[in-house]
């Protein structure tokens, strides 16, 4: 193990203790709503997604009920979640290829996944890692993106390449909950903006931190080795 691994891994023994509650924050029951959830999130909070398919999942419980719904009741019925058109068509296109090919399912593997229409790498990530319990790689958000490269981590911009970097750094098994203890952490204190070091529980394995030239933050570092 080398020092960027051991340093990626202490960071999250430390994310880990600082948010047990981290999880995916899309409310879902399976696989289907899950995929449903994660194309509607798209430009959207994970809370107005929530409050959409509080009644979404009630009218549209199956593969087939998307494909074959009015697509304009169906716009109308995800509208808060903005680009409600598009996403509406997306929804119909990738549940027909359910339909058509899966048996209205939703497959577990990646490359499956992608041939989804509306599908890609972030998505199909979010759906085996949290409805599947199969990691096949790390969700690379906005938020997964800024920390990854705040804390060194990597030094990539492109989002398949940070989850390859990513994925090095870090045993399978907690990929899925890495990085949901990132997006915790950048949506409480690590803030695109103006992050907030004096809180962060992770300051002193941070290259970026501001907070490096305090005595207290230079002892914290000097304690980590």
């Amino acid at each position: 193990m080398d020092a960027r691994q051991r340093r990626a891994q202490e960071i999250l023994a430390l994310l880990r203790q600082a948010y047990p509650e981290a999880r995916c924050a899309l409310n879902f029951s399976n696989p289907l709503e899950l995929l449903v959830a994660t194309i509607l999130s798209a430009q959207c909070t994970d809370e107005r997604v929530n409050q959409v398919t509080r009644t979404l999942f009630q009218r549209y419980r199956t593969a087939a009920d998307y494909a074959t719904a009015d697509p304009d009741e169906l716009a109308e019925a995800i509208k808060p979640t903005g680009y409600y058109r598009q996403k509406a068509q997306t929804l119909q296109r990738c549940c027909a290829a359910l339909v058509e090919h899966y048996g209205g399912q939703v497959p577990d593997e990646m490359d499956a996944l992608v041939r989804l229409p509306g599908v890609g790498r972030k998505t199909a990530n979010v759906v085996l890692g949290n409805a599947f319990n199969k990691p096949q790689g790390i969700v690379v958000d906005t938020h997964v993106k800024r920390l990854a490269q705040r804390l060194g981590l990597t030094q990539a911009r492109d989002p398949e390449k940070i989850e390859r970097d990513l994925m090095r750094l870090l045993p399978r098994q907690e990929w899925t909950l890495f990085a949901h203890l990132l997006i915790f952490h950048g949506r409480a204190v690590c803030k695109a903006r103006v992050p907030r070091c004096d809180r962060c529980p992770i300051h002193h394995l941070c290259p970026s931190c501001r907070l490096h030239d305090h005595p207290q933050a230079r002892d914290a570092q000097s304690a980590s080795g």
